[in-house]
């Protein structure tokens, strides 16, 4: 593979309902080299469509889940695992449009962007979403950083420098293929759901009491402390760069550029993505029922910090290995993340500014991004407040969800970009739901923390919340 610059794509005219013509492949050291063979078993090409949901999956159990899934369980036990779940169903809905943009359009989310808005907007969305993937890799090199300290007692500080070394992992895998990062990715989830595997069998919870937990209750919209917790966990699962990594890495596979093969590639991606997040919804889950049945009612309600659980565990669920197998699924999860996060900033880099660097280059720059601010942060703050700063990152990328979904409704329900592929009318409607949602609750939690309580009976008379208090 060649690791000079390549050269500035020729311009071409714009496509039908868009304002550019598209000028770059998205990834393109890795676009379209994986194989879909034709003709094969539907089993075939599902294992041929398999792994671009494993790489978006991960966003959706990084250490800023753990972080939130923690206070949650431990706060108000099983209770906001109807969160956690609602949450994966806006996921999986919205993964599957950013397949459908993909595939259809041959654009990624920050291309698509590029393309249709004004320059002023590009930017305006550009720098939201560096400042999502920075509030992103912020909990992700933290969260590696704690594993590394409670497993070998290295200091924070130096485990978030540590983690900068997945630039030369990813480096040196997609060299190789695609497939050899994906595989790599895979391993790390199998490790994290069989650590939790094994801790949910020693902590034993009440079955009737996490199914219940699935039950969503208006409680979550009252209580102002459990709605902080809940939008947190919203931002966790639901993260803005996995909309614009999960539009790119699709189109990996070589699938035949008509309306059967797109179909196809749709029907197997969503396949792939579906099962992937329902596998990261056993884990975000798993950390929150084991922070209740840990934690919850006995006394260690306020445990919120992850170094804090991690020494408790032993005691409390009476084993030596539970904080072990613990600290390593943090660090699985951890490592993990950036790995995918690192391809999100080349995506949204690349898409939005249409510009091309060296491999090594651009991958220095998205990493110094991530690994800069939480050296800075943990510097000022310290080490005690590392549990907070992934809440409140975790909540930062919730704010920017919005800007990530608008546009993304906006293209796939054009007619004149997408043609056949078009969202019909129900799709439509179910994903500016999720839409507005998303919007209505990161602007009550703004007015809850910064104007006083009466400002917040204004705007939920506004949406017809009113009644729910």
């Amino acid at each position: 593979m060649n690791d000079s610059p390549s050269r500035p794509p020729t311009p071409v005219a714009a496509e039908p309902g868009w304002q550019r013509g598209r000028s770059a492949e998205s990834l393109p050291e890795v676009h379209r080299t994986i194989t879909v063979p034709a003709g094969a078993s539907f089993w075939r090409k599902v294992l041929a469509f398999s792994g671009p949901g494993f790489l978006v999956a991960v966003g959706y159990m990084d250490p800023g889940n753990w972080a939130t899934d923690l206070a949650g369980g431990a706060k108000f036990g099983y209770t906001l695992l109807s969160v956690i779940m609602i949450s994966n169903v806006m996921a999986i809905v919205l993964q599957h449009l950013c397949i459908k943009l993909g595939v259809a359009t041959g654009r990624d989310l920050a291309q698509a962007c590029r393309d249709h808005y004004s320059r002023p907007t590009v930017y305006f969305l550009w720098i939201l979403c560096e400042l999502a993937i920075a509030a992103c890799d912020l909990a992700e090199v933290v969260g590696s950083a704690i594993g590394l300290q409670l497993l070998f007692g290295i200091p924070l500080v130096w485990g978030c420098v540590i983690t900068a070394f997945d630039v030369m992992i990813v480096l040196l895998l997609q060299h190789r293929g695609f497939r050899y990062i994906e595989a790599l990715v895979i391993t790390l989830i199998v490790t994290i759901g069989t650590c939790f595997t094994v801790e949910l069998f020693v902590a034993k919870p009440d079955l009737g009491g996490v199914l219940a937990g699935f039950i969503p209750r208006l409680e979550v919209l009252r209580n102002s402390e459990m709605l902080y917790i809940a939008i947190g966990i919203l931002g966790a699962t639901v993260m803005p760069h996995n909309l614009y990594l999960h539009s790119s890495i699709i189109q990996t596979r070589k699938f035949l550029q008509n309306s059967a093969g797109k179909t196809e590639a749709i029907k197997f991606g969503t396949i792939d993505s579906t099962f992937a997040l329902m596998f990261a919804l056993f884990i975000n889950a798993a950390i929150l029922v084991l922070a209740g049945a840990a934690f919850h009612g006995n006394g260690h309600e306020q445990v919120g910090e992850i170094q804090e659980a991690y020494h408790l565990l032993d005691g409390v669920l009476g084993v030596t290995f539970a904080s072990t197998l613990f600290a390593l699924a943090l660090l699985a999860s951890g490592q993990n993340s950036t790995l995918t996060g690192t391809l999100a900033g080349q995506i949204v880099m690349e898409g939005f500014l249409n510009i091309r660097l060296r491999p090594w280059v651009r991958r220095l720059i998205t990493r110094g991004i991530a690994i800069v601010p939480a050296v800075i942060v943990i510097g000022i703050y310290g080490e005690a407040r590392s549990t907070q700063l992934l809440v409140a990152s975790q909540v930062c990328l919730s704010m920017q969800l919005g800007f990530a979904c608008w546009p993304l409704m906006r293209f796939t329900g054009d007619r004149a970009k997408m043609g056949e592929f078009v969202n019909p009318w129900w799709l439509k409607l179910l994903g500016w739901s999720i839409t507005l949602v998303i919007i209505a609750l990161n602007v009550k939690l703004l007015l809850d923390t910064f104007l006083p309580d009466d400002w917040s009976q204004v705007f939920l008379r506004a949406v017809g919340l009113a009644t729910l208090h």
